[in-house]
């Protein structure tokens, strides 16, 4: 992959009521899947952004979903119902970025992406 991710990416759902600026921490080699129950139902490769890397350019569809602890807090469009990003339980200074919401990343370009346990997250016992 070729894209520079040292300046913003894109991120936008399917029908365009969403769209973020994102500055990521480490261009794609944050890259990562958890098997929580959200997660492995989405099936979403996430990548890092710190809290204060996000910029909503169009966000009249942003929806959010929170679940369980209530610490995670998932946002998408109401519209097309596309996860864009969530604000991360295991460190709420960080979202968690849909990678295949990146204006111009194709996830099956990412190989060898790691899975995180969040079906035994600490925050759970």
């Amino acid at each position: 992959m070729t894209q520079d991710f040292s300046t913003p990416v894109t991120v936008t759902c399917h029908c365009g009521g969403v769209e973020l600026n994102v500055q990521l921490l480490d261009g794609l080699n944050t890259a990562r899947r958890c098997d929580c129950s959200l997660c492995r139902r989405r099936g979403a490769i996430m990548v890092t952004a710190a809290l204060g890397g996000i910029e909503v350019v169009r966000g009249e569809s942003l929806s959010l979903y929170q679940f369980g602890t209530m610490t995670a807090k998932h946002y998408f469009c109401s519209t097309c119902g596309i996860y864009t990003h969530h604000q991360r339980r295991s460190n709420p200074q960080q979202y968690g970025v849909n990678a295949g919401a990146i204006v111009g990343v194709n996830p099956s370009d990412l190989s060898d992406v790691p899975w995180m346990d969040g079906v035994h997250h600490p925050a759970d016992r």
